[in-house]
């Protein structure tokens, strides 16, 4: 007759590290008696412990669904009345570390203030912004995650924003954090996942593996909270773990999905694909569905260049409140030529139990829980930094391309709000399409026409375009909103060089140097504005002024080299 011993066994080794808030506990003889019916079921339907994707992907790190023998032991045992055993067989109870898992970090950052939860409605999605006390560059080897309140706190993301674009959108909301969108600049760092579910705490990196966290630069916690029946007060914080150790590889984030998404009401199989030939080998370290409640159905796979299909992930029954970074034991390699695919397929029809919509409705791409996403992001190292390089150049593009198709969807909804346009102007231009960013910055101006920045940014848009008469325009319509503009005085400036008005060139240049005396750009474009004018006794000096401020190498190691340009010229004149 099967114990509870052996049950005892099987409850205690899928618990979670840091055991998170749950409606009840199985630690007691008493506890699993009470439950066994339900344990019966929630097992025989692998809906626990939660693991979505199929046994035979992987092995994944924290991989611990139970076997067929397992469940079977369980169901025989409750259906022969869930007896306890010899309680002296049990094993010792499990210590579990209490406070910071990984330790004491070496800084934590709390948002100041709680957010509130309302006592019951839909799941809420707020981004909380936290603003990093560094000063200089530091490698972070870890990261903890508190959510605050994890009764109520599902699961949480972390970027990293190094602009100020998501504190703005912070600061314009009322409240702690804000709802709506993630600013594009807000990144995971170098190719790092970084977020959190009950239970999981990622294990210190690698020496050669931290990432970068620059001074000034904020941490963007986007978190999926249910109402629990109350209000709740959720105060999450993040730990930070420091080394000295320079990264000596970066990995690269891949983003297969679509931003196109449209599914009709009632549609019960709309499904979505996308793929990617990699132009390098790469080893695939991790990887994260990620979809809303419509998704059902989730694959990811790699057809390798001899055509054998490789499935690197597969979730039958794809449920939005279990999402998961499934991380490999042991790295996937994967030659050059190998396409990576993902294929998506969503229920918006009534028999989808998760629809969040009762009729369904039309479902479009957005970042709102009642909209839809598909994206299957994967986390590889290459063989060589020439070889990141490649990768991450060749693959910009593409993702550019989607973002586009996504934001343009969200410019439909809310055509008057000005970071959205300013959001994909910024996606046009790196898609050398400078007339689609003109129009777009244009439409911020309508409604700021005051804005310096505004003007700017039209004007840096005209400049790609070689609109180089409308850009000087708009650059000193900048400047004169704001005399010390030093970027638009700095454009300018590049514009009068272009137009070869080198008097009118040196005059913002050295308009640039006054505003900024530690700008190495800024001298070295003074320079060259001398140069072009033929007064090389002056590009010289200014050259050796920005020599002055210690730039980096390779720059400094260009910039004499200039300078040594401009001491041979003067010569040759002055012979």
């Amino acid at each position: 007759m099967p114990r509870f011993g052996g049950a005892a066994y099987l409850c205690e080794s899928n618990r979670a590290a840091s055991c998170g808030p749950a409606p009840f506990s199985l630690l007691t003889y008493a506890d699993v008696k009470q439950r066994a019916t339900q344990i019966a079921a929630v097992t025989r339907n692998r809906v626990m412990p939660p693991w979505k994707v199929d046994p035979d992907d992987g092995p994944f790190i924290g991989q611990h669904p139970l076997t067929d023998a397992e469940i079977a032991l369980i169901q025989e045992w409750i259906d022969d009345g869930a007896h306890e055993g010899d309680s002296r067989d049990l094993p010792s109870p499990r210590h579990w570390t209490e406070g910071w898992q990984l330790g004491v970090p070496d800084l934590i950052v709390t948002i100041p203030e709680p957010y509130l939860l309302q006592a019951d409605g839909t799941d809420v999605f707020r981004i909380f912004v936290l603003s990093v006390p560094v000063t200089r560059q530091r490698f972070v080897r870890g990261l903890e995650f508190k959510p605050g309140n994890a009764k109520v706190v599902h699961h949480a993301n972390i970027r990293v924003d190094r602009t100020h674009a998501s504190r703005a959108l912070d600061d314009a909301d009322r409240g702690p954090g804000y709802s709506g969108l993630i600013a594009h600049s807000a990144q995971y760092p170098d190719g790092h996942f970084l977020g959190w579910t009950p239970g999981q705490v990622a294990p210190p990196l690698p020496k050669d593996l931290a990432w970068r966290l620059d001074g000034g630069t904020d941490l963007v916690v986007e978190i999926h909270m249910q109402p629990s029946g109350k209000p709740e007060q959720v105060q999450p914080s993040v730990g930070l773990y420091f080394t000295d150790d320079v990264p000596a590889r970066t990995p690269v984030m891949l983003r297969l999905g679509r931003q196109s998404i449209d599914i009709p009401a009632g549609a019960a199989a709309y499904t979505i694909t996308d793929e990617y030939v990699l132009p390098v080998d790469v080893d695939v370290q991790a990887l994260q569905p990620h979809a809303h409640y419509r998704a059902r159905d989730v694959r990811g796979d790699a057809t390798l260049p001899d055509g054998t299909l490789r499935r690197l992930l597969h979730i039958g029954d794809w449920d939005f409140r279990w999402q998961h970074v499934y991380r490999y034991v042991t790295p996937v390699h994967l030659p050059k030529g190998t396409k990576l695919s993902m294929r998506y397929v969503y229920d918006n029809s009534p028999a989808n139990v998760r629809n969040p919509e009762r009729p369904p409705k039309r479902a479009r791409w957005g970042q709102r829980s009642s909209d839809e996403m598909g994206d299957l992001w994967i986390q590889v190292l290459t063989r060589s930094h020439a070889d990141l390089e490649r990768l991450a150049g060749d693959f910009r593009r593409k993702v550019a391309a989607e973002d586009v198709i996504g934001y343009e969807t969200e410019i439909e909804r809310h055509p008057a709000d000005a970071g959205l346009h300013d959001t994909v102007a910024m996606l046009y231009l790196e898609l050398d399409r400078p007339d689609r960013a003109v129009d777009h910055f244009r439409r911020t101006l309508v409604s700021q026409p005051d804005s310096a920045a505004a003007h700017y940014n039209v004007g840096t848009a005209l400049t790609v375009g070689r609109r180089l008469g409308e850009a000087a325009r708009e650059y000193e319509e900048a400047i004169r909103i704001d005399p010390k503009y030093a970027n638009a005085h700095n454009n300018l400036g590049n514009v009068r060089l272009a137009q070869q008005q080198f008097d009118a060139a040196i005059g913002e240049f050295e308009a640039v140097v006054r505003l900024q005396p530690d700008s190495i750009e800024g001298f070295m474009n003074l320079a060259a504005a001398f140069a072009a004018a033929g007064r090389f006794d002056h590009a010289v000096n200014t050259a050796d002024a920005a020599l002055r401020l210690s730039p980096p190498e390779p720059l400094a190691s260009e910039i004499r080299r200039k300078r040594d340009l401009y001491a041979q010229r003067k010569r040759h004149e002055f012979n």
